[in-house]
């Protein structure tokens, strides 16, 4: 008789925005393996406070079980909790390894930047011809390269010399820009996140990638990520958005060397003009480049002063 494939369980329930922590939270509690967040509609998402994290007006939480999951003692404990109307309102739908492996296949496929940077994932093996392969995978943090801001970013770190240089990421998420920086031959870089989840992604990737020796994390505010600010950098990374990038402007600028380039991203074409007022001791953007609705900026520190 032919072995029946485990089965995994995905679980679905809608949140209003305000409840998605707390539905994250008690999926995992009830033993899902992994929980993700999604647009519930179309909805744009509108830049939050520094510090928040942005999120739809009505969100999808999609958890992953194994085949023992009790579906009704799980959805009564998501009515009890006062995260759904009633029971029947969670969603349940069975998933194969099979269809479970697929489906991540045909999601992430190998990307290219530029002319050089290839993302690729686990299950795929880079061809021999590649110049420079991140590998990758999807995690916890934010950061594949599937995003235009992030793709923004890998193309302009393609066409730089980086050997021997120090850099900066601030706001680093999966690491993937401070990876890329590395493969690239950067001698050290410096990875800020206010979120530790985002450091642990980072390390994790890049030890898969074999520069961990390079890479350095730190929590904003502390001794290490001060350090790095005020012993200066050749380059500074900061894929974010634009509340945060204003409120940074002068700790970024102190942050790098004379002739040293700073690029920003994360930030809508609408908003790049505020951008630039606030980097203007930089003097204007070397490079300006788009993709879709959103921007990428570099600026360059022409001042001899040390």
């Amino acid at each position: 008789m032919e072995e029946t494939a485990e089965r995994w369980i995905q679980l679905t329930i809608r949140v209003e925005a305000p409840s998605a922590e707390s539905a994250e939270e008690a999926l995992f509690a009830l033993g899902a393996a992994s929980v993700t967040l999604l647009d519930a509609a179309d909805h744009p998402v509108h830049e939050p406070e520094p510090g928040e994290t942005p999120l739809w007006p009505q969100v999808l939480v999609r958890g992953l079980f194994g085949p023992e999951i009790d579906r009704a003692a799980v959805s009564e404990r998501l009515h009890s909790a006062g995260l759904v109307h009633s029971a029947v309102a969670v969603d349940f739908e069975n998933l194969d390894d099979r269809d479970w492996e697929r489906a991540w296949m045909d999601r992430f496929e190998p990307m290219r930047f530029g002319q050089d940077l290839w993302i690729c994932p686990s299950h795929r093996e880079p061809e021999p011809d590649w110049p420079i392969v991140i590998r990758l995978d999807p995690g916890l943090a934010f950061g594949s390269g599937t995003h235009p801001t992030t793709a923004l970013c890998l193309e302009w770190i393609d066409g730089q010399e980086l050997t021997g240089k120090v850099v900066i990421d601030y706001g680093c998420g999966s690491g993937i820009l401070a990876i890329a920086c590395a493969l690239k031959g950067a001698e050290r870089v410096i990875a800020i996140d206010h979120d530790p989840q985002a450091l642990t992604a980072t390390l994790d990737n890049a030890r898969r990638n074999g520069i961990e020796s390079r890479i350095v994390t730190a929590l904003p505010n502390t001794i290490e990520a001060e350090q790095a600010l005020s012993a200066r950098a050749d380059v500074v990374v900061a894929n974010i958005l634009a509340a945060p990038l204003i409120e940074l402007a002068p700790e970024l600028i102190r942050a790098l060397r004379p002739e040293g380039a700073l690029t920003i991203s994360g930030i809508l074409q609408s908003q790049a003009e505020t951008l630039v007022q606030a980097y203007d001791s930089l003097g204007p953007p070397v490079d300006r480049h788009h993709c879709d609705e959103w921007m990428r900026l570099v600026f360059r520190h022409e001042s001899s002063e040390n």
